[in-house]
């Protein structure tokens, strides 16, 4: 993983002490708090219901076993003992006191860490698939090019305040992990679709975003030659931050931009802004490039062969074994390896979070079994990328004992959940409660697994922070009355096929939920063929037998839907 050189490392020391001497002259009564509000912005910090939120960056979801464990003492002495991981990588803490902020980044400095960007409008965190690096069906590892596009928007002083916050993902494999198409941008790793010049490069989609307006990226360049990478994404964000509207909060993405002016209107702006930067100073070299990628060299793995005997014992002897290795154990490039999930989804714990005690155990399982290195993942899990096949057995008896080994990767209750109103000010509804209601009705394994892959996400308002347009259920809390309800979508989709969920109709109250769920997967266990998941059924009979279950002997006392909860559902 990238290390910071001596510029990095005085950087991220000046910008500690430029935000400790902000905060003590907010303290002392010399900077107002609307003074102060998007400097701590600057440096991850939030207001939300109960007191601040500091959200620390974790680049591409990579992070060495000292940075998890420096986490894990920060949360001991500055928070509750745990935190929580999000959908882009990054780490939450929810109760730090706000005058001890400083401390905490100066902290995370001494082992090459930080809050900047993410929070305001500006360049965030670049996300990318967990199995970067190891996945068999990789073009080549994208972890390079992330780094590549950090250090680009890293403190760039023309893009410091967009229309809009603004996020990048970039996918290089043939199955896409990262959701690339719900970015602002998106880069899938591509050769020359001419087969001319045997080159290699990006096709390009810009416009994509969920929240209020969800919408799916469009093509805006077929194939983007590598080089030109960080021009064209200079193009693309000049034209944006000239056209974006900032008369608008709830406009301001540059999904709004694309839409209004069409995507062809837009790719010619892009092309005629280009034209000023193409092979101009900000054009990559291979030089630069080699010297980023061999921060990304593969660790020295021992030549092993691909089947162990030991591993395929306890396959063939010990069920929960087998049952956590088919949901939880993934394919690796290199034979005797395999990529593992660690599951942050244990029953009766909100999803993604993680306390003090288990970061640092799995701390001690990255450097025992997996070169020191731990990887978040988008489903807000832990992902140990380099592990042996003779050392799952181990490895596992370990993470089960820490809590960290729920065997449901893929599954219903591997749920994406934003922490809602338990926490955010901005949300509707609380989804942490519904997610727990969730478990406890889908608590037995056996069952989980005959249900098979499915995806179940849960936003606490129309931000989406929970992804549930492109879950294959999705629950979004809705106010109604001044009460909590809770809508639903179908048909949503992650991957190559990425796809935005519909609403089926009028919300439901809190303790419906379960219900309407089990109704839902009751109509698909009825009417499957053997070789279906619940997107493939639901996808091939239509979504209104769902809907007629899922409201069949509904009470009708229950309000129907108000103005409010009808914008968001035609939002």
């Amino acid at each position: 993983m990238y290390r910071y050189d001596s510029i990095d490392q005085q950087m991220i020391d000046d910008r500690v002490a430029q935000y400790r001497d902000q905060m003590a002259r907010h303290l002392a009564g010399e900077l107002s708090g609307d003074d102060l509000r998007p400097l701590r912005l600057q440096n991850g910090l939030y207001i939300q219901r109960h007191g601040p939120m500091h959200r620390i960056a974790v680049p591409y979801g990579m992070l060495a076993s000292r940075q998890l464990r420096k986490l894990a003492e920060v949360s001991r002495r500055y928070d509750r003992g745990y935190g929580h991981f999000t959908t882009r990588h990054n780490l939450q803490f929810h109760w730090p006191k706000f005058e001890e902020t400083p401390e905490i980044l100066a902290e995370l400095a001494t082992v090459q860490m930080h809050a900047i960007q993410t929070s305001g409008n500006c360049v965030r965190n670049v996300t990318t698939d967990q199995f970067a690096g190891v996945a068999p069906d990789e073009l080549t590892d994208p972890r390079p090019w992330c780094e590549i596009i950090r250090q680009w928007s890293t403190f760039h002083p023309e893009f410091a305040f967009l229309p809009r916050k603004f996020k990048i993902a970039v996918n290089a494999a043939a199955s896409d992990r990262a959701v690339i198409r719900a970015h602002d941008i998106g880069l899938e790793f591509v050769r020359d679709p001419s087969g001319e010049t045997g080159d290699s490069g990006f096709r390009v989609f810009v416009g994509g975003g969920l929240g209020r307006t969800p919408i799916l990226g469009k093509v805006v360049r077929e194939f983007l030659p590598w080089r030109h990478l960080l021009t064209y994404l200079d193009a693309i964000l000049r034209v944006y931050n000239r056209y974006g509207r900032r008369d608008n909060a709830f406009k301001a993405r540059i999904k709004i931009l694309v839409q209004a002016l069409g995507v062809e209107e837009f790719a010619r702006q892009v092309e005629a802004e280009w034209a000023h930067l193409a092979d101009g100073p900000a054009t990559l070299t291979a030089a630069e490039f080699d010297r980023v990628a061999a921060d990304f060299a593969p660790p020295p793995y021992a030549p092993l062969p691909d089947e162990d005997l030991g591993f395929s014992a306890h396959l063939r002897d010990d069920k929960a074994f087998a049952a956590w290795v088919r949901r939880n154990v993934h394919a690796h490039k290199v034979p005797g390896y395999a990529a593992l999930t660690l599951s942050l989804k244990k029953p009766g714990v909100p999803p993604g979070d993680i306390t003090a005690e288990q970061m640092e155990a799995v701390a001690d399982l990255a450097d025992r079994y997996s070169f020191g290195e731990v990887r978040v993942s988008h489903e807000q899990n832990l992902v140990l990328a380099d592990v042996r096949k003779s050392d799952l057995h181990t490895v596992w008896t370990l993470a089960r004992a820490q809590g960290l080994a729920t065997p449901t990767v893929g599954l219903l209750t591997d749920m994406i959940c934003c922490p809602g109103g338990d926490l955010c000010s901005l949300a509707n509804a609380r989804s942490v409660p519904i997610a727990d209601a969730v478990q406890q009705r889908f608590e037995d394994l056996d069952y989980l697994h005959d249900i098979g892959e499915i995806s179940l996400n849960i936003s606490g308002c129309m931000n989406s922070c929970g992804h549930h347009h492109v879950s294959n259920i999705g629950i979004l809390g809705v106010d109604k009355n001044d009460e909590e309800w809770y809508q639903v979508t179908l048909g949503g989709q992650q991957g190559n096929d990425t796809t935005i969920g519909k609403v089926i109709g009028p919300s439901f109250a809190a303790e419906e939920v379960p219900d309407v769920i089990e109704a839902l997967i009751d109509v698909y266990l009825e009417q499957r063929t053997p070789e279906e998941r619940f997107i493939d059924t639901l996808l091939r009979i239509g979504s209104e037998p769902f809907k007629a279950r899922a409201y069949q002997g509904r009470d009708r006392r229950k309000p129907a839907a108000n103005d409010s909860e009808r914008k968001v559902a035609n939002a």
